[in-house]
């Protein structure tokens, strides 16, 4: 193997997961302002999936051959002229260049050193890998869209997923009344992460018994059984629905101003300022991180069948330390 090549999980095409397989590619190295990560563990996520059969970021990554992945932790292994927030052997996390390709899947990536903070020290890197791109997705949706404060009701559907695990804490940390979506069997678990009322999607239609929230994290999309237009009824006047997978269409916009709410749409950042926050979160034991599965870089395509079932509890992770 040669020191400037890498193992990485490739796509020739887009396709089911058996399109993703593992090659030999160019080492990347840092541009001024730029760190190289030694990759320690990759988290997966639904655009992942989505992306690898066309959907998702597709369109912002072009036609294969790419390498997907965005959510990293690893060791700093070299810098780039200019960098003075990170030296070699510092350990972080990070969720580089979302959307454009990082090309997390891979045992290096190169990025702008302030899209990375340093590694929550009570996590081990496989942890870490699971945090910045759902985090940041809670984090985001949740302090900077919707400005949920003390004292609020927020609706969070898919709460026991890997951005739901996150949001129902933060937003428990913020001070608000959390109700999350979930089915029955995640009902003990989420209650110990902080949720105060829990509604099983596979016996009762939310908006039958959910009313008067102040805002909806709806992480499911009107693809699903019209989730983002059913959560209009459960808002207070003036409320705030954040679309996070499907967006805001103009029919639903147009049902968001006849219930007299507001609905957003949404897309994460990187953010390094915002990692450190949730590090600290994390560090404090105020934020816990749930890891449902460990595959090897080989087994790529066996987390993407498993995280398609849309039946993960917290997050997928690729474990590159062997």
């Amino acid at each position: 193997m040669s020191v400037n090549s890498m193992r990485a999980v490739v796509q020739d095409r887009f396709g089911g997961p058996e399109v993703l397989r593992v090659a030999q590619v160019p080492r990347p190295t840092p541009l001024p302002t730029e760190v190289l990560v030694r990759v320690r563990a990759a988290g997966v996520n639904p655009v992942d999936w989505k992306t690898r059969a066309g959907g998702g970021m597709a369109g912002v990554l072009g036609e294969p051959p790419f390498v997907l992945g965005w959510d990293v932790s690893g060791v700093v292994e070299e810098v780039g002229f200019g960098v003075s927030t990170l030296r070699p052997g510092d350990e972080v996390f990070g969720m580089p260049w979302f959307p454009r390709a990082a090309g997390g899947y891979a045992e290096f990536v190169t990025a702008p050193a302030r899209q990375f903070a340093r590694k929550p020290a009570g996590l081990s890197h496989v942890q870490a890998a699971a945090v910045p791109l759902a985090a940041l997705t809670a984090w985001q949706a949740l302090v900077d869209t919707a400005g949920l404060r003390s004292g609020q009701r927020v609706l969070i559907h898919a709460a026991a997923g890997g951005v739901g695990h996150f949001a129902v804490q933060i937003a428990k940390h913020l001070g608000a009344e959390v109700i999350g979506t979930a089915s029955s069997r995640r009902h003990d678990w989420l209650t110990g992460l902080g949720a105060d009322r829990l509604v099983d999607y596979t016996t009762t239609r939310f908006e039958d018994v959910v009313t008067d929230v102040d805002v909806v994290l709806d992480l499911i999309g009107d693809e699903h059984d019209r989730t983002s237009t059913r959560s209009l009824e459960t808002l207070r006047p003036g409320g705030l629905l954040v679309a996070v997978p499907s967006g805001v269409s103009p029919e639903l916009f147009a049902a968001a101003e006849k219930h007299g709410v507001r609905a957003s749409a949404f897309l994460v950042e990187p953010d390094g300022a915002a990692l450190t926050r949730l590090a600290e979160l994390v560090d404090a034991g105020a934020v816990a991180v749930e890891v449902e599965e460990v595959f090897g870089l080989a087994e790529a395509g066996r987390a993407h069948a498993h995280g398609e079932t849309g039946r993960t509890r917290g997050k997928l992770v690729l474990d590159l330390s062997s």
